[in-house]
């Protein structure tokens, strides 16, 4: 796949982070069915199982949305960064084009003196 710039990248990447996540809650969810249904031994055990499960995955996705989040702090930075360093990069050729028009303005005024003091001799 061919992305434009970074900012591309990193949207592509959070919507299929967001897609992982939806998958693993929704594959716990039916497993967690599946156990209920299908299940031979007794109620309690069942509801055991199933509440480790739920843990389980619940610490999966907890998991999986730090690495996100991570993710999208690490995308931030770099954004941000890119960002600083453009506008460090403008101010510098905004100040170099000030300056130049300075010298010219200052070698316009030095060659109208010029002039004007050789009309007045």
């Amino acid at each position: 796949m061919h992305y434009e710039d970074d900012d591309e990248r990193d949207e592509h990447n959070g919507h299929a982070a967001k897609g992982f996540l939806a998958g693993i809650l929704v594959g716990g969810l039916v497993g967690t069915a599946a156990t209920l249904l299908l299940a031979p031994q007794s109620g309690k055990r069942t509801r055991r199982q199933i509440q480790h499960a739920g843990l389980e995955l619940r610490d999966q996705a907890v998991s999986s949305v730090e690495d996100v989040m991570d993710q999208a702090r690490a995308s931030g930075r770099r954004i941000s960064a890119s960002v600083h360093e453009q506008a460090t990069e403008l101010q510098e050729r905004g100040q170099a084009m000030v300056d130049e028009q300075k010298e010219r303005v200052a070698t316009m005024v030095e060659a109208g003196k010029k002039l004007a003091k050789g009309s007045n001799n």
